[in-house]
């Protein structure tokens, strides 16, 4: 590949990672101008099919989120159960991951894996707080569109765990009237 291929290759990745990060926080509505400026402060990476990107709990490098540009990466969180696993998505180009992590710097909440050919633009904390101070319209913005979908999931997990609340009452109403016929069934044999 020459080099001119090459850098149109890298402009034309960059213009569709300014439309997905446009696209990725429509609330925050920053102008294509704004999102040229995220994702200049960003670092290319390329990764292969089954790499690992971040482990739940890692703590030692989790100042960095990340907008996946192209392919897709399998989240998912430990299960209560010894090497089980929770799916909590799957997600694609447009999608962010690490917000959290990009934030607070805490240990990984989830874990990445790259199910395909995957390539991100990665956005360090650093790089953030550098926008904050000199692009703070920017970076508002930016911020803004990062807590519309941390609240959209919350939200999405609040509705789940209500689910899950209906469903585990339910059965411990079936469990309950189980035991309470058992009960009856042995006080009856032993009459």
């Amino acid at each position: 590949m020459n080099p001119s291929t090459s850098s149109s290759l890298r402009i034309d990745l960059r213009e569709h990672a300014v439309h997905l990060l446009i696209t990725a926080a429509p609330m925050a509505h920053m102008a294509a101008h704004e999102a040229r400026i995220v994702v200049n402060a960003m670092k290319p990476l390329h990764l292969l099919p089954d790499t690992l990107l971040f482990e739940e709990g890692d703590a030692a490098g989790s100042d960095y989120m990340a907008l996946v540009l192209e392919g897709q990466v399998r989240v998912v969180s430990a299960a209560s159960v010894p090497g089980a696993e929770v799916v909590i998505s799957v997600v694609g180009p447009g999608s962010l991951i690490g917000e959290m992590g990009v934030i607070d710097g805490a240990p990984r909440s989830a874990s990445c894996t790259t199910l395909t050919e995957v390539k991100l633009g990665i956005l360090s904390r650093a790089a953030l707080l550098e926008l904050v101070g000199t692009r703070p319209v920017v970076a508002a913005r930016l911020m803004l569109g990062l807590c519309k979908g941390m609240a959209d999931r919350l939200r999405d997990s609040n509705r789940r765990l209500r689910t899950l609340s209906q469903v585990s009452r339910a059965l411990q109403s079936e469990l309950d009237a189980v035991h309470a016929v058992n009960h009856r069934l042995l006080n009856a044999q032993g009459s």
